[in-house]
């Protein structure tokens, strides 16, 4: 099967289209033909070898946390059946061919394969930190990072549960947030001034998805580093502010999906790239202003 791997750390350089040999489903797992795959900021910092201390791998390598498509064969004891749509995090890398799973959900059919495969990560994420915030209606939420796939989510869900979202994006994606019903706020120097001028009353919690040293002055708004969480600042750890990492379950993944076809959460979709062009797509991301969701379409 085709799939992109890489042999070394290194740059985007190092992803190379490989003919590799299809997974075979073990106990509890199945193989899904991919439809799409999502790219995060994750992968490349993976293959930078960034990341060795939490994720250790071996070369060669097949990047892809997040995956949508189609079973096409089960091993003993899995929960998805051949033909089953689905979506979710796979055991074996996302930008591939084929991949082997277990912590996956039924994709609505609503929900075309781009949007499916931008859900895993960000929607979790959003969810989790939500729930650590403990965001109230009626409370304010700060997002940083609000035009971002982890960001927007979380705005959109805050929004729904009744709390004022102030969120702080570039120019070009203002109009987008106020869209969505966020308060937006510019990001760089001088926003913490520009959030005072947004809202009337305190801000009662900080959802820092940029990483962008932003951390400091949200303890400045605060008064206090309680209810401050990240999911993008390592500084979090000398700052002694929690720092979200996954919880990843079949439940999470449902709960994830009825936010955007139930209660209208939106994805902002960017470019879709063909598995050939992965280093492409890590390059875009790379840049930091993608513009969407990137994702990988297999075909």
């Amino acid at each position: 099967m085709r799939a992109i791997t890489f042999s070394a750390y290194g740059g985007p350089e190092v992803l190379r289209l490989s003919d590799i040999p299809v997974p075979e489903p073990g106990t509890g797992q199945v193989r899904l033909a991919v439809r799409a795959a999502g790219i995060n900021p994750l992968d490349w910092k993976v293959r930078y070898g960034s990341k060795q201390q939490n994720f250790q791998i071996s070369f060669p390598h097949t990047p892809g946390f997040e995956v949508a498509g189609v079973v096409d064969a089960a091993g003993e004891g899995a929960e998805f059946a051949v033909g089953d749509e689905v979506f979710g995090w796979p055991d074996t890398g996302g930008y591939a061919e084929y991949a082997l799973a277990r912590t996956l959900a039924l994709k609505p059919a609503g929900i075309s394969w781009a949007d499916a495969a931008a859900l895993p990560v960000a929607g979790e994420t959003a969810l989790r930190v939500l729930g650590q915030l403990a965001v109230r209606e009626g409370e304010t939420l700060l997002v940083h990072g609000a035009s971002g796939a982890v960001g927007r989510f979380a705005a959109q869900v805050a929004v729904a549960r009744g709390a004022t979202v102030i969120g702080t994006a570039g120019g070009r994606n203002l109009d987008d947030l106020k869209s969505l019903g966020v308060v937006p706020v510019l990001y760089g120097d001088g926003w913490e001034e520009r959030v005072r001028g947004a809202t009337p009353g305190p801000v009662d919690a900080v959802l820092d998805a940029a990483g962008h040293g932003v951390l400091p002055g949200s303890v400045e708004l605060r008064g206090t580093k309680e209810r401050i969480v990240t999911i993008a600042d390592g500084a979090a750890f000398e700052l002694g502010i929690p720092y979200s990492g996954p919880e990843q379950s079949r439940e999470v993944l449902t709960r994830v999906a009825c936010w955007v076809t139930d209660r209208g959460v939106r994805i902002a979709q960017g470019k879709s790239y063909p598995l050939q062009d992965a280093a492409a797509a890590h390059i875009d991301s790379e840049d930091g202003h993608p513009g969407g969701k990137l994702t990988l379409v297999i075909s």
